[in-house]
């Protein structure tokens, strides 16, 4: 059974830094796409990052790339989102995800986690 842990969520004000950490387990994150999304209150669910398993090429949407880091420790099992330059409109729900595949991992991964709040005050 697949199951996601994310841990790392907070109130940071606007420039700060979070990690946001996956936990993973019943799969190995080397060995599938691993991804992040969030949602902001009234809004739907947006695609942030992915990281493939073979190669650890990595996408990101416009509005995070350069801010935000996807990345991941085979060791642990874990898959991280470093987040700098945080802006207000970064608020939201931060979700990890799970999928076969990247393009699956982008549009409708198989297993999500329960979120964590991310907040950054103006």
């Amino acid at each position: 059974q697949v199951q996601l842990v994310e841990s790392g969520g907070g109130l940071v004000q606007t420039g700060g830094s979070l990690r946001l950490s996956c936990a993973a387990s019943g799969r190995t994150v080397s060995s599938v796409a691993m991804a992040w999304f969030r949602q902001a209150p009234g809004q739907e669910r947006e695609f942030v990052a992915t990281i493939t398993g073979i190669g650890r090429i990595t996408y990101y949407a416009d509005s995070v790339k350069g801010r935000f880091t996807i990345s991941r420790d085979t060791a642990k099992n874990t898959v991280y989102l470093q987040m700098n330059s945080l802006k207000p409109e970064d608020t939201a729900v931060y979700y990890c995800a799970l999928a076969s595949t990247v393009a699956a991992a982008k549009i409708r991964p198989d297993y999500w986690g329960q979120g964590t709040q991310v907040t950054v005050s103006s």
